[in-house]
């Protein structure tokens, strides 16, 4: 009887315990890059009497590559947080190892193997970045419970804010449906869109990834319903900073320049001013004896440097908070090189329509090849489907077509050819398996990246290019014989490859003016001493080839691929100087010579009586010293007056 009365405990105790292991609950969320669905996160809750348990998978494969997370977080019975484990890839470039175990009012953090005991206030929640989203959707009850405070502390570091934002009425399989809406900010950089149903339960939340590409978090059953956010977002983002920092403007329209050198970039030389009148967003009248009209705003620009606003010719407008940033540090048109189709040009029209604030933005479609490196989801692998890709995007009044990686040789002659009879060029990656001749060939009018270029020259045995050998020569014959666009993109190659241990303010000298979000996502950007020590020849060779190009007649477009926003354009154009050009040969690669591959050099691109008022007004002279350009002092674009420390402030710089 004893034994039998054992056997029937242990089995009791056996089936409690299988019991607790079983899940209390779980969900899914599917993950999107660019609105193109890469991957899930899943989690798991399993009930115990202290406290409840989120067993967390997170992965997506992003152009080939797996980025793969895993996480476990605890509270307590009434959501207090109690353990945070978190390991994994928060990017293709970067991972985390964090585990923060709270007890009272301590904390035990760990952080890539190093140990510390941090105290804990009140409103401390763990986190570590923007995945996974359950974390998020356990921060946002926790914030609740504590009736909204104004600060949420963050372990391992940092602190965060939440807004309730308002109300999102849909329709979903013929029913109404309504979600409440939030804005995070302080966990990336910039403000992350989030949404949940009205019991608190996470449906979707928009933000960027650690290597500053869009994302999207949605809960898989809400999946049709994700197009319809990123639309709204794009209008609640600009309509908030266009809401907190409108344009000074005079009520007339008019604004008056008084003194300071004008740059002319077609000639390379500054001229001295006397007035400059902008009316109804124009340059209107330039020269000495100008009456300024009594309305008029006047800005005092004596011993100033008045030069036409900056171009990015490689923007990827991936969040709202790009618009001020971009103003803040003088660029005033951007080209946008791949986004998301409904996000981008809602952002484009809200900015055109002066409901937003930011640069001009000239779009470029993005059109890839299916495949497991494909980006996007306007892909084309036959003719119907390339001919549909660029008509869709004529359809919305885009720029230009960029192409990608995974388009097939035999797809790219097709996009090009109906680009052209729609009027477009076409810009884009040397698609895999081609080169920049093939490209060329089958009729892309421009090319992103000089690593295309760099790929046909004659190499020497430390990466260096021997500008001498005929292969070499031959490559920028080419180039140069079909006028083909060259937008080098320096910036990204010394970013990537800097020595990790270096002064990155010698690269940045703004850096720590920077949200800490971006500062904690590029310091760690690069290579130990000795890689960056191997490759730095073909950096330096690639500083040249962009000279070389220059002086052959090839036009050399500025871009940066994102960086640090609005001031990589300053950097793009130091490391042209650095290969050998002027100031005054890199400042036309940022002004007239964009405009003019563009077809809108009447427009803009220089200071020239009927063009568009888009100036910036700096301290010091460019010529001289290219550096200069990041004295920024005032931003007018279309007429309308910007104080950069204003703009910088909306987005999260300290000045």
């Amino acid at each position: 009887m004893k034994k039998l009365f054992a056997l029937s405990l242990l089995s009791l105790l056996f089936c409690q315990a299988q019991a607790q292991e079983m899940p209390a609950d779980s969900g899914t969320f599917l993950l999107h890059k660019f609105q193109q669905n890469i991957g899930k996160e899943t989690y798991k809750v399993y009930n115990y009497k202290d406290q409840k348990k989120y067993v967390v998978d997170f992965k997506f494969v992003d152009r080939g590559t797996p980025v793969p997370l895993k996480a476990t977080i605890k509270v307590n019975p009434v959501g207090d947080p109690v353990e945070l484990v978190i390991k994994g890839n928060t990017s293709r470039m970067s991972t985390v190892n964090d585990s923060i175990a709270i007890k009272g009012n301590s904390a035990l953090v760990r952080v890539n193997g190093e140990s510390k005991t941090k105290a804990v206030g009140p409103n401390t929640f763990p986190i570590a970045g923007y995945s996974p989203a359950t974390v998020q959707q356990l921060l946002l009850q926790y914030w609740n419970k504590q009736k909204q405070p104004a600060n949420i502390t963050t372990l391992p570091f940092g602190a965060l804010q939440i807004k309730k934002d308002g109300i999102d009425n849909l329709s979903f399989n013929g029913k109404p449906l309504t979600f409440n809406r939030y804005l995070i900010s302080g966990l990336i950089w910039g403000n992350e869109l989030v949404w949940t149903d009205a019991k608190g339960k996470l449906i979707c939340i928009l933000t960027i990834d650690a290597e500053g590409d869009k994302t999207e978090m949605m809960r898989q059953e809400y999946e049709s319903l994700l197009p319809e956010l990123i639309n709204r977002a794009a209008g609640y983002g600009m309509a908030a900073f266009a809401k907190v920092a409108p344009p000074q403007k005079a009520a007339s329209g008019v604004v008056a320049i008084k003194g300071g050198n004008i740059i002319d970039v077609e000639t390379g030389k500054a001229v001295p001013n006397d007035v400059l009148l902008v009316e109804n967003g124009l340059i209107a009248k330039m020269g000495k004896g100008i009456a300024i009209p009594k309305n008029a705003t006047v800005i005092d620009a004596a011993g100033k440097t008045i030069m036409p606003g900056l171009w990015d010719m490689h923007a990827h407008f991936e969040q709202t908070e790009w618009g001020p940033a971009y103003l803040a540090a003088g660029v005033t048109t951007v080209r946008d090189c791949g986004n998301e189709l409904g996000f981008i040009d809602a952002v484009r029209n809200a900015i055109d329509a002066g409901k937003g604030i930011g640069p001009k933005i000239l779009l470029a479609g993005i059109i890839d090849g299916k495949g497991p490196m494909a980006l996007g989801i306007i892909q084309a692998d036959t003719k119907e489907e390339a001919i549909k890709a660029v008509d869709t995007y004529k359809a919305k009044g885009f720029d230009q077509i960029k192409v990608y990686s995974s388009v097939k040789p035999a797809i790219l002659k097709i996009i090009c050819d109906e680009a052209h009879k729609q009027g477009f060029t076409v810009t884009g990656h040397i698609p895999n398996n081609m080169t920049l001749r093939a490209g060329v060939d089958s009729g892309m009018n421009m090319v992103n990246h000089i690593q295309y270029v760099y790929s046909l020259m004659k190499r020497n045995k430390d990466r260096s290019i021997n500008f001498d050998d005929s292969v070499s020569k031959a490559a920028i014959k080419f180039i140069k014989d079909h006028q083909t666009v060259i937008d080098p993109t320096i910036g990204v190659y010394d970013l990537a490859l800097r020595d990790v241990k270096s002064d990155i303010t010698k690269m940045e000298p703004a850096f720590y003016t920077l949200p800490l979000p971006l500062q904690t996502q590029f310091i760690n950007t690069g290579e130990d001493s000795a890689t960056h020590a191997m490759l730095m020849p073909m950096l330096n060779s690639m500083k040249v080839l962009v000279k070389k190009l220059y002086d052959e007649g090839v036009p050399v477009v500025a871009g940066t691929d994102m960086g640090f926003p609005g001031f990589s354009v300053a950097h793009e154009l130091e490391l042209y100087v650095e290969g050998g050009l002027t100031p005054a040969q890199a400042l036309k690669t940022a002004t007239i010579i964009p405009a003019q591959v563009m077809g809108l050099s009447q427009k803009t691109g220089s200071i020239t009586t009927g063009k568009n008022a888009d100036m910036v007004i700096i301290d010091g002279d460019p010529l001289t010293n290219i550096s200069a350009v990041r004295n920024v002092k005032t931003i007018i674009k279309g007429g309308k007056v910007y104080n950069p420390a204003v703009l910088h402030k909306m987005v999260g710089f300290s000045k």
